[in-house]
């Protein structure tokens, strides 16, 4: 069994690394083997570093989230909404987009389970593409590419599970100025972060979970998640 998750993990992330860009951790508790879980998620990014004279960007996202288990220590994640973005050039002024289509997917992989404690890998992955925006003649538009890779741990108590963990992300701001497109990177010597979070259940099917990270990106997430 540990050489198959090892396999699996290695080919994942081959595979999807070229292709794709990662989000808030959906936390340690996964979908059993054919089981969904469906629930609704507030992420805000209040502040992310980009290289050079780039300034910084922040966005604001909502999501629907389902998650389904293909085995009891693999699950797939899937979200879908809308976002908006706010970035701040060190050079010039702050350039609001209003709210767009947003969505994205990854993967979470259970590698450790006791009676109280997990150890979860996971990849993730969220595309923001908010309402381009007309500034004096010209016309804006960005996309907001965001992934990561985490590993976290988990201790559940009698009332709740609280989790620790770190990951290793990038927050690219790609902008167009009419037709001149240019991707800002984000700053790679702030590519590391730290996560904590904990989730407080309501009942045995249905559970609220309240994420923070710092170092790599200053962001909260909230969601209400239910079991099926």
């Amino acid at each position: 069994m540990k050489n198959k998750k090892a396999l699996l993990c290695s080919i994942a992330i081959f595979c999807f690394v070229p292709l794709c860009f990662a989000a808030p951790i959906y936390g340690p508790r996964m979908p059993e083997k054919k089981q969904f879980f469906v629930g609704a998620q507030t992420h805000w990014v209040e502040k992310r570093y980009l290289e050079k004279e780039y300034g910084r960007t922040a966005s604001l996202q909502h999501f629907l989230l389902i998650s389904y288990g293909i085995a009891d220590w693999l699950s797939l994640d899937l979200k879908g909404g809308a976002g908006s973005i706010r970035t701040k050039p060190s050079t010039a002024e702050t350039i609001e987009y209003t709210s767009g289509l947003a969505g994205g997917y990854g993967f979470r992989l259970r590698l450790h389970e006791a009676e109280r404690s997990k150890i979860v890998f996971g990849f993730q992955h969220i595309s923001v593409h908010p309402e381009s925006t007309q500034i004096g003649e010209k016309r804006y538009k960005a996309v907001l590419d965001d992934w990561q890779f985490s590993l976290l741990a988990s201790y559940a108590f009698s009332r709740a599970t609280a989790y620790l963990g770190t990951r290793w992300s990038r927050m690219d701001h790609i902008h167009w100025v009419e037709s001149d497109r240019k991707r800002e990177r984000s700053d790679f010597t702030k590519s590391v972060g730290v996560i904590a979070g904990v989730e407080v259940p309501m009942n045995r099917n249905l559970w609220i979970t309240v994420e923070a990270s710092t170092l790599d990106a200053e962001s909260v997430a909230v969601s209400v998640t239910k079991a099926f």
